[in-house]
């Protein structure tokens, strides 16, 4: 009789950039806690620090953004949060032929000038060609709530509907920002485990 395999644990390559947003950092609202969920889960994660977060430039913010990302694959999971999904999608927009990208979770995510933050219309410009990148990524979720004060939810479900997928709303959670409470997004969590090969 032939022995049964042994199992092993399972181990992935899996790994997963988290991008934040104007005027903030790595430390702020719900990243802390989302790295340290996705590291509990065997995802290497980083949080990069993006460049003058209270007067960011795009070109700054992409390169960053780029350097973090490497050469994504199956394996990699990209998550932003507000300005921070525009620099994501413009820097997935620019890589080279081939790439692939396991999961994007996209939070208060919008391509669209902010008309309570004029401020950023230099940065936002015409937004971002979201064209041809849905056939190279895995799983898409864009998530906001119903009651953002930042970024207004049409923004938010249209940038959604140009990705082919429908917005999933987190009832009272504003701009998902520490200040209203939010320091864990289960929701963010929820998709990329949704999103595991």
């Amino acid at each position: 009789m032939t022995p049964a395999p042994s199992r092993t644990p399972r181990t992935t390559h899996r790994r997963a950039a988290i991008f934040h947003g104007y005027g903030a950092t790595p430390a702020y609202h719900w990243f802390g806690w989302l790295a340290q969920q996705l590291e509990a889960e065997g995802i290497s994660t980083e949080v990069p620090a993006l460049p003058q977060p209270l007067d960011p430039r795009p070109e700054q913010w992409e390169s960053c953004v780029r350097a973090a990302l490497g050469a994504p694959d199956a394996h990699t999971v990209a998550v932003a949060h507000s300005l921070g999904c525009l620099s994501l999608l413009r820097s997935l927009r620019s890589l080279s032929r081939g790439w692939r990208l396991g999961a994007l979770v996209l939070v208060s995510g919008f391509t669209d000038r902010l008309p309570v933050l004029p401020e950023l219309d230099a940065f936002i410009g015409e937004g971002c060609d979201v064209s041809g990148l849905t056939e190279r990524i895995g799983r898409i979720a864009v998530i906001r709530s119903d009651d953002d004060s930042i970024v207004p939810p049409a923004h938010t479900d249209r940038l959604a509907a140009r990705l082919g997928v429908s917005a999933q709303v987190v009832p009272g959670a504003g701009h998902f920002l520490a200040a209203e409470g939010i320091t864990e997004l289960p929701a963010v969590r929820d998709a990329i485990r949704a999103s595991e090969p």
